[in-house]
């Protein structure tokens, strides 16, 4: 079983001054790098004075690109033997859809630790104007600078806390399913995207813009993003605290960050499960997780509905949401449960 992982992983403070070593290392002579808005304004010269090996075409990509745009968009791209994309979730995986429909290698480059998209295989492309999970290929190289990702703001992060730690309901969820004859798990993806999660949880949470902290969370995040190449699915870090998250994107008004969403559904589903919930709580309430979702004034009925439709997002698997004994015990939490009379309006 040949198993792709990352040929270039570099996190640390002032990677991106790497990049042009990296390019002649792997021979790379003709770069496409593609930028968000806020990413072309702030670093596309950096990048363009930083690659002197290549030559380099540079790219500011729309918001909102349908996939059908996307797969057109691809197309129109010089020709080039490495494609990158810098940014926040969608422009990495707009670019990573790409690399692969062009068969390029893809680098990842992300400014913010959001979540675990920048290393995983799959892309949240929008499909008929809904979020869809589109598969793609791991990325030939990550690079994370984290001069870069302490410049984001607060909530990025919190999102990717809240989007690591759903790593310990989504792996309880694929041991129910495997119990009940669904799945069947992979003992060395489930350990990886375990000890990913176990190894965040041990480093200090006094401050998340410390690079000792993001270190940990942006290595743990390409963990978990690693875990789903050697199962072939994403049942190592996404269970029902995603598919209550990705109910939520088809049916709130305004749907917030993908790991915000999750990390609040990851709470409900650890009382749920009875798993670790004390642990995910100190985390929470550690990093200001809490206090951050607390100023959001979330919509207790958004979350009510999504818990009751969440199992026809992925009929196939059968997670605690799939359970109505289980659903009806979350929907009660939102209800009976202090914390979340906080966080609910």
């Amino acid at each position: 079983m040949n198993i792709p992982i990352p040929s270039i992983l570099e996190i640390g403070e002032g990677v991106i001054c790497r990049i042009d070593e990296l390019m002649k290392t792997y021979r790379f002579s003709k770069a496409v790098i593609l930028f968000d808005d806020f990413t072309y304004q702030t670093y596309e010269k950096e990048m363009k004075r930083a690659i002197s090996s290549a030559a380099v075409h540079t790219v500011c990509l729309p918001p909102q690109l349908d996939i059908v745009d996307i797969m057109k968009k691809a197309f129109e791209l010089p020709h080039c033997d490495v494609m990158m994309a810098m940014g926040g979730g969608a422009v990495i995986d707009c670019g990573k859809y790409m690399a692969f429909l062009r068969q390029v290698p893809f680098l990842s480059i992300p400014t913010s630790a959001s979540n675990d998209g920048f290393a995983s295989t799959n892309c949240s492309l929008l499909v008929n104007g809904k979020k869809t999970t589109v598969p793609a290929k791991v990325p030939f190289g990550i690079l994370a600078d984290l001069r870069i990702v302490q410049q984001a703001p607060d909530r990025f992060i919190l999102a990717g806390v809240g989007d690591l730690m759903s790593n310990i309901t989504a792996l309880y969820d694929w041991e129910f399913e495997q119990n009940h004859g669904v799945s069947r798990v992979n003992a060395f993806a489930a350990m990886i995207s375990k000890k990913a999660v176990n190894s965040f949880i041990r480093t200090p949470m006094q401050n998340i813009k410390h690079p000792i902290f993001l270190k940990e969370l942006i290595s743990s995040l390409t963990m978990g993003g690693i875990s789903t190449v050697i199962s072939g699915n994403s049942a190592p870090i996404s269970g029902s605290e995603h598919l209550i998250s990705h109910a939520l994107d088809q049916i709130s008004e305004s749907p917030h960050m993908h790991g915000i969403q999750v990390g609040i559904a990851t709470y409900i589903m650890a009382h749920v499960q009875q798993h670790r919930a004390e642990r995910i709580t100190k985390v929470f309430t550690r990093t200001g997780f809490f206090d951050y979702v607390k100023t959001l004034r979330l919509n207790k009925k958004e979350y009510r509905e999504a818990i009751n439709i969440a199992p026809t997002i992925k009929p196939n698997r059968y997670t605690y949401i799939h359970d109505e004994q289980y659903r009806k015990r979350a929907i009660q939490l939102l209800d009976e449960d202090p914390i979340l009379q906080e966080i609910f309006v």
